[in-house]
């Protein structure tokens, strides 16, 4: 297990070229590989093996037996009927296009080197590690909430200026994939290399945050923390949907959504336990003892999962093996055919477009970012409640946070049979199916969200129990959870080929969204009343455009595939 995993890590890749590939090597490069046939073309095969064979001690026996396996395999490939190995996207592979190169794909349907044929433990490993890493990060946004008040004091400032450096993190972190997330489709650089560097960056960041002596610097190093915490949250969906074959992507998701929301409600309960035996400072050495761990663990033992990458390292090994210069991957022609400027039309341009210019995305990125935005105001609005009201201290507030995590939980359990009825099932029987097969589950989570949102705003009174705001918390998330998953997947559906564009625009515009909103949170609360209940009108009013919003799942239900069928940008 460990030495299959270490070899596409970190530290396997720095192992590998360190002892000149012969450490950590890939099946190419030992010695018993055989070289498929079309991939040889007119070259001498004897060549080819005493490439593969320490010329000091050639072997005449050995080099007999690679010559055999050689011809063995030739034969199997020019006669396809006798080998059986003539099916579906095996008679494509290796075929010479226009300008005679030779494509690299995968060995097969069964490839073991593909990461949708991993053992199911492997996929599992993968996807966990992913989590520990997006909860690790995601926690980092709110963990330093409950010590708000102690740095007010530290620093002199107001409330409001404390909450800056939780608004600049999360602004950070939407900015980052505009960069981060096309990196990591780049073939020549994958997604492995960009979460170490940049986790290892977040880590060295937490040193002079702990240390800050003064609010200045403390705004400027947590917004470059949350620019480099972004991989986790941008790009993690998509190492989960490298290991899953497309049925069961959604309900990967899904299990990986849970870690993406554990974090920000993990946060304030760790939080509150250092803010009040400790002190707010302690906050970030503990991010930065956690993320140390998990960086460590990760250099070790994540391995590389894109495609894109596996197979372009794949094709350089065998043009390297066979001195076939025509041998190519996907990737290669795409670095290629990619100008410097077309590079920077897809980073910086194409997210904003579909953004901004596509209806469906539009608004399906206003939806999300409002939910997105009052989930951070609620780390105004719990304070204000169960604090000020209930007198809870830091860490009985903290523990209260995990009513929204218990929500998402339930959510899933709700969520998750009911997309592998309408989707896993009908695909894995060979029924097509459209994306609008989310926006009923959608529409159904899109009507919980209020209610749950009403109850947190009128049951939040001294007279009442402190149960109550809890119920409604944990309602909201179960309804933001259901939506969240279902409008993603359909985006990803609806606008397949520019995923990484989607996302990375759609994490632009909640991120700024929930950025922004929690710096007059409190103000909204307190102006808008009443005094017996502190956080109602304003989480009301925020209600009132959820109430709102529950037309857009409906309307794409009803007219989805007619506004797709009009996009420059969908399927």
């Amino acid at each position: 297990m460990a030495p299959y995993l270490m070899r596409d890590a970190f530290f396997g890749r720095v192992v590998y070229h360190l002892s000149g590939k012969r450490l950590f090597n890939h099946p190419e490069e030992r010695p018993d590989y055989v070289i498929p046939e079309r991939y040889l073309g007119q070259t001498s095969q004897i060549s080819v093996i005493e490439k593969k064979q320490n010329p000091d001690n050639i072997d005449s026996d050995d080099t007999n037996l690679q010559l055999e396996r050689t011809r063995t395999r030739q034969s199997s490939v020019s006669n396809p009927e006798a080998s059986g190995a003539s099916g579906g996207e095996g008679s494509e592979k290796g075929e010479e296009d226009n300008n005679g190169e030779i494509l690299v794909d995968w060995e097969g349907d069964d490839d073991p080197e593909n990461p949708k044929n991993w053992p199911i433990w492997r996929k599992a490993f993968v996807i966990v590690m992913v989590g520990l890493l997006t909860v690790s990060i995601y926690m980092g946004s709110s963990i330093y909430i409950p010590g708000e008040i102690e740095m007010t004091e530290d620093f002199g400032i107001s409330i409001v200026v404390a909450t800056l450096p939780l608004s600049l993190f999360v602004l950070g972190y939407g900015l980052g994939p505009m960069v981060f997330s096309p990196l990591s489709e780049h073939p020549a650089v994958g997604r492995t290399y960009i979460y170490i560097i940049t986790l290892f960056i977040f880590v060295i960041l937490q040193i002079p945050t702990a240390l800050a002596k003064n609010i200045g610097s403390l705004l400027v190093l947590r917004f470059l923390a949350g620019f480099f915490a972004s991989p986790a949250l941008a790009t993690g969906g998509a190492s989960v949907g490298d290991v899953l074959p497309m049925p069961w992507m959604p309900v990967g998701l899904a299990t990986w959504g849970i870690f993406a929301v554990g974090g920000p409600t993990l946060g304030p309960l760790l939080g509150g336990v250092f803010a009040q035996l400790l002190s707010w400072r302690w906050t970030f050495w503990f991010l930065l003892i956690l993320d140390g761990t998990v960086l460590l663990v990760l250099f070790f033992f994540l391995p590389e999962t894109s495609q894109e990458t596996l197979l372009y390292r794949r094709a350089k090994r065998l043009r390297k093996l066979t001195g076939n210069d025509k041998i190519v991957s996907n990737g290669d022609k795409t670095i290629a055919r990619m100008t410097p400027k077309e590079v920077a039309i897809e980073t910086l341009w194409r997210p904003l477009a579909i953004a901004f210019g596509e209806p469906v995305i539009f608004f399906i990125n206003i939806y999300i970012g409002l939910m997105y935005a009052l989930m951070y105001m609620w780390f105004e609005a719990f304070p204000m409640v169960l604090n000020g009201l209930y007198h809870m201290n830091n860490i009985e507030m903290g523990v209260s946070y995990l009513s929204i995590w218990i929500g998402v939980v339930i959510g899933w359990a709700l969520y998750s049979p009911v997309v592998h009825r309408k989707f896993t099932i009908p695909l894995l029987n060979g029924t097509m199916v459209n994306p609008e097969v989310f926006l009923g589950p959608a529409a159904i989570g899109a009507v919980i969200q209020p209610i749950g949102v009403f109850i947190f705003a009128w049951s939040s009174t001294a007279s009442a129990h402190w149960i109550g705001p809890l119920i409604g918390s944990a309602l909201f998330a179960v309804g933001a959870f259901i939506v969240f998953q279902t409008l993603f997947n359909y985006m990803g559906m609806s606008f397949y080929r520019f995923q990484a564009s989607v996302f990375a625009g759609n994490g632009l515009f909640r991120a700024s969204m929930a950025a922004g909103f929690p710096l007059f949170a409190r103000a909204m609360y307190t102006h808008l009343g009443p005094s017996k209940y502190p956080v109602g009108w304003g989480c009301s009013l925020l209600a009132f455009f959820l109430v709102g919003m529950i037309a857009i799942p409906v309307v794409l239900k009803l007219k989805g595939d007619k506004l797709r069928a009009r996009s420059k940008y969908a399927n």
